[in-house]
């Protein structure tokens, strides 16, 4: 029935996007954790790669995460000497996560999540619907 495969094809897409959001929410709460040592690297940002693939039970593609990487950019350093972490000259390697493009991307993934969950009640309400015509 097509019904279930828009059901399935929704629920993949709401499953993709918690996974985004709850990577979104480590580097959120990673934004200040530097390293222990002197040169140490600092937390690094993780980014969330999605692909598609063919579900044969199914009969569509469905949506999944296919990796979970880190964003390979420089860190930026900070000047405090005190920092346990400090390099010889005072400075320290603190993330590359920034707050702003974290919560961008926290809406644009919450969004995505809302409409996949709409299209799911929209096929849920025609499925009863249906239920309801062959009584």
């Amino acid at each position: 029935m097509e019904l279930n495969k828009a059901l399935s094809i929704s629920a993949s897409g709401m499953d993709a996007q918690t996974t985004r959001l709850r990577v979104i929410a480590e580097n959120l709460a990673n934004e200040n954790t530097t390293g222990t040592s002197p040169g140490a690297d600092a937390y690094r940002r993780k980014t969330v790669t999605f692909d598609n693939r063919m579900d044969q039970a199914v009969g569509a593609e469905l949506v999944s995460v296919s990796k979970i990487g880190q964003d390979m950019s420089d860190l930026p350093l900070r000047y405090d000497p005190s920092n346990p972490a400090a390099n010889a000259d005072g400075y320290v390697k603190v993330p590359n996560v920034n707050s702003f493009v974290e919560m961008m991307d926290m809406r644009d993934a919450e969004r995505s999540y809302e409409a996949n969950l709409a299209v799911m009640q929209t096929t849920r309400s025609m499925l009863s619907r249906a239920i309801d015509l062959l009584k």
